[in-house]
């Protein structure tokens, strides 16, 4: 039986980069370090209430080769909630490419690219 998923690994160029990153804009904290050689490698984050854990992996050969493309789609509760993450991306100053209808019919925010270039996009049914 799989009752859902531990965490996603995503390569990146810098980690405190992208760290700092996916915690100013998407409310993301660190909850474990990785430091290889004295130097830091990954981070394990996670959102406060959310059982979701995103892990941050110092690997920008792999961060190249991905960006642009949509690794990760993050689920919000409700299309209005979708739409207030707009709003709330607007005001950070973020660029995105807006909510569109999803295939199912729910909202979906496109467009927002962490550091290296990953789509990250976010989801309601």
């Amino acid at each position: 039986m799989i009752s859902g998923i531990h965490h996603v690994k995503l390569p990146v160029g810098d980690v405190k980069r992208s760290r700092d990153w996916y915690g100013r804009v998407l409310g993301f904290e660190t909850v474990i370090e990785f430091v290889e050689d004295a130097e830091l490698m990954g981070v394990a984050l996670r959102r406060e209430g959310s059982p979701v854990q995103i892990a941050l992996r110092h690997d920008p050969a792999r961060a190249r080769a991905l960006a642009g493309f949509d690794a990760l789609a993050l689920l919000v509760p409700t299309r209005a909630d979708v739409r207030r993450w707009a709003v709330e991306l607007d005001r950070l100053g973020e660029p995105h490419g807006g909510v569109v209808t999803g295939h199912q019919g729910g909202a979906v925010l496109v467009g927002l690219h962490d550091p290296d270039g990953t789509e990250i996009r976010l989801y309601a049914d």
